[in-house]
């Protein structure tokens, strides 16, 4: 059910807020559903006809075809939010075009770009325009990770970190991707997690960061282990081996806790005078009817919420730390 026009099943007859969701593919059936939960009046702006209709068997909603340059041709109004979904290559162009027509609040996919020159001219933009651009880093907003945080401040606040970002790159090598995207592997996936353990921990002061080994589909380095401090004091450290089994996972500790989210989307607790190992209960009925994070991040998104968010110009502060933990060239550079 691809169309020309700039409707979707419904979205006549929807009084909620007005968003562009850019982008057919898997990522943009998951924000479909929350925003078809919300009443949200969307319009959803495809590239290729076949991820169009993919789009559309899988939500029974239109989709405007042809890409983003040729639906601005027609003059459309301007919605209250946009949604940006597409290809971590395009994410960066996808949202300078937003800005560059007057869309003031756009959330983006992480990692917002793997280009720093791009992010940076993003950030400078974005504050020209008065505009409010959002990198979706979903799992801040996971159920586990928002208990957890209530816990880490009953407690006195996190004393350690530790987290591990091993990526299956014997199934990442055959995955197809365009050009540039698996070299920065990093940036353009394993910042689910760092972003995650920073966002408990608190921005680094202090980085000792040490890669080794090479990957034909990542040459920068195979295996990463670094260690530092935040500026809340949290000493931290992190391992990740793209070349050996392995898993996401991350260890907060407290005084009296040690909050282990292994998955990342559960949370178990070891107490303290004890090595039991316990399942946490937690609220995460929307993250099981929903993608786990994707409802309370987009209700905060277009409630112009700031809390929890990440904007570009954090992620852009970040650069240089994650371009030293991957092995990359810095953003000086």
């Amino acid at each position: 059910m691809t169309s020309r026009d700039n409707t979707t099943h419904s979205a006549t007859t929807r009084t909620g807020p007005s968003v562009w969701l850019i982008g057919a593919g898997g990522m943009s059936v998951d924000y479909a559903k929350v925003l078809r939960s919300m009443g949200a009046n969307m319009i959803v702006i495809g590239r290729g006809a076949a991820s169009a209709e993919r789009f559309s068997t899988a939500t029974g909603l239109n989709v405007v075809a042809g890409g983003l340059t040729a639906f601005l041709a027609t003059r459309p109004a301007a919605p209250q939010h946009a949604i940006v979904s597409v290809g971590v290559e395009a994410l960066g162009s996808t949202v300078r075009e937003l800005l560059e027509y007057g869309v003031t609040e756009i959330l983006v996919e992480k990692p917002g770009s793997i280009d720093a020159e791009e992010l940076r001219q993003l950030v400078s933009l974005a504050r020209t325009k008065g505009a409010r651009v959002i990198v979706a880093y979903n799992r801040r907003f996971y159920a586990s990770t928002l208990h957890a945080l209530k816990m880490i401040a009953d407690d006195g606040g996190l004393q350690s970190l530790q987290f591990e970002f091993t990526e299956w790159g014997h199934e990442i090598r055959t995955l197809e991707k365009a050009a540039g995207v698996k070299d920065a592997w990093f940036l353009a996936n394993s910042t689910h997690v760092t972003d995650l353990a920073f966002h408990l921990a608190g921005t680094p002061t202090e980085l000792s960061a040490f890669t080794a080994g090479s990957l034909d589909w990542h040459p920068a380095a195979a295996v990463f282990v670094g260690a530092g401090v935040t500026d809340r004091g949290v000493l931290f450290s992190y391992h990740a081996n793209w070349d050996a089994p392995g898993r996401w996972g991350l260890e907060a500790l407290t005084s009296n806790f040690r909050l282990i989210f292994r998955p990342m989307e559960a949370l178990q607790v070891m107490r303290k005078g004890s090595v039991k190992i316990e399942p946490v209960e937690i609220d995460d009925r929307l993250d099981k009817e929903f993608k786990p994070g994707l409802h309370e991040q987009v209700r905060r998104f277009l409630s112009r919420e700031t809390t929890g968010m990440c904007d570009l110009a954090e992620q852009l502060s970040r650069w240089d730390l994650y371009a030293q933990m991957a092995g990359y060239r810095s953003i000086e550079s």
